[in-house]
């Protein structure tokens, strides 16, 4: 009879370790309502009250989360940090507006610009607080993978000749607006039909930090359309423009451990057609291949490794000429580049398409929603052959993950 119990009891802790153990153990901040919210160990946390939060971003050591409080018209965006720590939200100065803000790779150290400006915060006691100046004229930045340097992008001018190159610069983060650290890092020659355009932005370094791929935005009206994937070296010696797309920076990616650009190549503002998930190997001295199917078009990407690249697919709509725009009804398809095999691996239902498709570790994570609606769920599987299910309910678009490296 005891041997019975024992059995029993052992059977039960079992079964409820493996309710546990199939939480995926993901770590990720969230915007409910407009609020702040943390899920870590299993647990939702709400952090904020009565703000309008967007633009959320993990330091590099996930102590602290940045994020802008604004509102509804846009006429406000401050930066705030999050202390996962002290467990406590402050602003790194007594105001700070930005629209774009960057963590440092190696430190806890924010980067933003307000006007043109770039500025770094000061660390006080571990923490980000006050800042310094590092440069005017600043369009578009990005770290350089040192921690030490930025990458910076100027808008060119309109001459009675036509537009100016694209100054490009690398700056110490101690440049404190001194002219002579100002390093002149590459010039973008840029000239109509081929490579047109008045700024660079969207910066994103490879896997081994040889090159960083961007994109060259034209005039307003122009890039609703269209946008130059470039790339350049480390050094600033070698550039070369990719293909053309659209201007999202979720839409190329760097492969894992590889200098191979996904991304999703095609003109046209509208999601209806010409939006083929295309893979460049850099340089590109080759032929670059596209995966999509023909009567497709891919609305997403991620890798989800060095062979795999998971994307978000609807049917093309050729049909649709005007009125309102027709709603793509995407689901998650499984591309192996380095055989060609493709597979459906995400089965949403009637009305329902799947969003912005985010990888960490062996974990697929996904955010599905109805149309018409702006809320949706975030879905999860533990491989691509695993059992999907809901990881955060009720939110109003897909979170952001902390990835350790």
């Amino acid at each position: 009879m005891r041997i019975r119990i024992l059995l029993l009891l052992t059977l039960i802790c079992f079964h409820f370790s493996s309710i546990a153990s199939a939480e995926a153990p993901l770590t990720a901040v969230f915007i409910r309502d407009n609020q702040l919210w943390l899920k870590k160990d299993g647990q939702e946390i709400q952090i904020t009250k009565n703000q309008y939060v967007y633009s959320t971003k993990w330091s590099y050591d996930g102590r602290f989360i940045g994020y802008i409080n604004g509102d509804e018209k846009g006429e406000k965006s401050d930066l705030f940090v999050y202390d996962t720590k002290e467990k406590e939200s402050y602003q790194p100065y007594v105001r700070v507006e930005t629209s774009d803000f960057k963590w440092s790779p190696n430190k806890n150290q924010l980067a933003y610009t307000n006007r043109g400006v770039l500025n770094v915060t000061k660390i006080r006691n571990g923490r980000p607080q006050g800042f310094e100046n590092v440069s005017l004229g600043v369009s578009g930045f990005e770290w350089f993978p040192n921690g030490k340097e930025f990458i910076v992008s100027s808008e060119s001018n309109l001459l009675p000749t036509g537009w100016s190159p694209i100054p490009l610069y690398r700056i110490p983060v101690d440049a404190n607006l001194a002219k002579d650290k100002m390093q002149p890092f590459y010039t973008i020659q840029t000239k109509v039909p081929d490579l047109f355009g008045t700024d660079a932005d969207y910066f994103k370094w490879s896997s081994d930090g040889k090159w960083v791929s961007f994109l060259v935005i034209p005039t307003l009206s122009w890039s609703m359309d269209s946008n130059t994937l470039s790339v350049l070296s480390s050094q600033g010696k070698h550039f070369q423009a990719v293909g053309k797309m659209l201007g999202y920076q979720d839409w190329f990616k760097w492969a894992p451990s590889t200098n191979q650009l996904a991304y999703i190549s095609g003109e046209g503002r509208f999601f209806v057609k010409n939006k083929k998930t295309t893979i460049a190997e850099i340089p590109t001295f080759k032929q670059q291949e596209e995966y999509t199917p023909k009567g497709f078009v891919d609305l997403d990407l991620e890798w989800y490794s060095k062979d795999l690249v998971i994307v978000a697919r609807a049917k093309e709509n050729t049909e649709w000429k005007e009125g309102p725009t027709p709603t793509m009804f995407t689901s998650l398809y499984a591309i192996n580049i380095r055989t060609g095999a493709q597979k459906q691996i995400s089965f949403p239902g009637k009305n329902e398409l799947e969003e912005d498709p985010q990888v960490i570790g062996p974990y697929l994570t996904w955010f599905r929603k109805m149309a018409g609606h702006t809320k949706g769920d975030v879905w999860v599987k533990n491989t691509l052959n695993g059992q999907e299910y809901i990881w955060l309910e009720n939110v109003d678009y897909a979170p952001t993950f902390f990835t350790p490296e």
